[in-house]
């Protein structure tokens, strides 16, 4: 009887010890263009905070929708207003927690050996050499869909869309031109800049006013069970020193972003 009743105690301490533990950590789910400057991020917050953010990258309109299948993430970083302003709207948020976090861009991107001329911008597209170009999903990818604008724009993208090779989000599309599964790629800045890419590569940015802009927005989740720890996240994100951190991978973000 003595084992037993120890054994409970013992149970019953791990209990109340676990779930303390637990709200340390929240579950973010970013858009893929975020890859590198959110784990920046991340990490940061677990060094000032002694907190952890699990993350998990994607194209925006997949997770949009395992979010209203109950997937279970505290936070959603959207690559659009849409996706985040939808989920507000069906009451699937916290009340007051949506937030414009900074605006993307995209460029042409080719590896460094490339031979091919990126002066013309998107009409380089038409070049001969170019077999096949990289473009994220425009069915459920924000950064697909401004590419497929600012072709539409420059009227090259009936002539060139049956060159396309498709990546699931930002993310996978860069991987493609960097692995040389495409000759040219439309990605986002972000990814660019960053390590993986910055010096394997040159690229041109694409005009802001050729497609329309990449307002992102992101809020936390009505199901999140750790919302103390989102909510502390969230004012972090918007602090000088993580605007900064966003302007460094090539997002635009304005001091006035909260709205």
């Amino acid at each position: 009887m003595i084992v037993r009743r120890s054994s409970l105690i013992a149970v019953l301490a791990v209990g109340f010890i676990s779930q303390p533990c637990l709200a340390q950590e929240i579950t973010v789910a970013a858009a893929a263009d975020l890859q590198f400057a959110m784990q920046d991020i991340a990490t940061r917050f677990q060094k000032e905070t002694g907190k952890t953010v699990k993350l998990t990258y994607g194209s925006s309109g997949n997770f949009f929708q395992q979010i209203q299948n109950g997937a279970p993430f505290d936070i959603f970083f959207s690559a659009n207003l849409d996706y985040a302003k939808k989920l507000d709207a069906a009451g699937l948020t916290e009340p007051g927690s949506y937030y414009q976090y900074a605006k993307g861009k995209i460029v042409i991107w080719v590896p460094k050996e490339s031979k091919l001329d990126l002066t013309p911008g998107l009409k380089a597209f038409l070049d001969p050499s170019v077999k096949k170009i990289a473009v994220a999903n425009p069915q459920h990818a924000p950064y697909g869909q401004a590419a497929v604008a600012a072709m539409q724009n420059q009227n090259v993208y009936e002539k060139v869309k049956d060159r396309f090779v498709l990546g699931e989000n930002i993310s996978q599309t860069a991987s493609f031109v960097v692995s040389g599964s495409a000759d040219v790629g439309i990605v986002a800045l972000s990814l660019a800049l960053s390590p993986n890419m910055k010096d394997k590569g040159r690229y041109v940015e694409v005009p802001a006013d050729e497609y329309p802009p990449i307002e992102q927005a992101c809020v936390i989740l009505g199901s999140s069970k750790n919302k103390e720890t989102a909510r502390q996240f969230m004012a972090f994100i918007k602090t000088s020193a993580i605007a900064d951190v966003l302007r460094s991978y090539g997002f635009d973000v304005q001091s006035d972003s909260a709205k």
